[in-house]
């Protein structure tokens, strides 16, 4: 594989760059990124526990105040637990909601990310054959072509949101024009 811009050899898959420890620790895996990451269901679950146990507190201190009847610790207690629990059932499920918009825009990104290829000499982003874009990309633009395709456009970094794509590569899922 050569690269188009300079005609470097040195030019390797998007997905080997991102597996590469050196390209974890240089930031480049990140730029080159195929979506946001988003919680797992064992972060969700330590989520839950840790809102749990929290709220298991608020519901001790109530318990305590009605044994040693002291009105302001069952109160306040109650008042902790009910809150514990229901910010712990927000944030669960916002965690799972993420996750599926996450995992939904996968399937549309993952043949374009995986057709990429990364040119170490001019570090731009190309795909062979032109499609699904013609031309070099940074991997600035890369990144905003990718997550605005899979819907997560809303998502990127504050740095990302000026990136400029060139001309004719349209920002949106499935390729409509989105403006992220």
């Amino acid at each position: 594989m050569i690269c188009p811009g300079c005609g470097s050899a040195g030019v390797r898959a998007v997905p080997e760059i991102c597996a590469d420890h050196a390209s974890i620790r240089d930031g480049l895996a990140d730029r080159l990124a195929q979506s946001p990451g988003a919680p797992s269901g064992f972060d969700r679950c330590l989520h839950f526990v840790e809102g749990m146990v929290m709220a298991g507190m608020g519901v001790a201190l109530a318990y305590s105040g009605l044994d040693n009847h002291k009105p302001l610790y069952t109160i306040g207690g109650s008042l902790l637990a009910v809150l514990l629990f229901v910010g712990t059932i927000v944030v669960v499920r916002g965690e799972g909601r993420e996750r599926a918009v996450v995992e939904a825009g996968e399937s549309r990104t993952d043949a374009l990310w995986r057709s990429a290829y990364y040119c170490c000499g001019c570090a731009s982003v190309f795909c062979p054959g032109g499609t699904p874009w013609q031309g070099l990309l940074t991997p600035e633009q890369f990144k905003k072509f990718m997550w605005t395709e899979a819907g997560h456009g809303k998502q990127l970094e504050e740095q990302f949101k000026d990136v400029d794509l060139p001309p004719g590569i349209l920002t949106g899922p499935g390729g409509t024009q989105d403006h992220a």
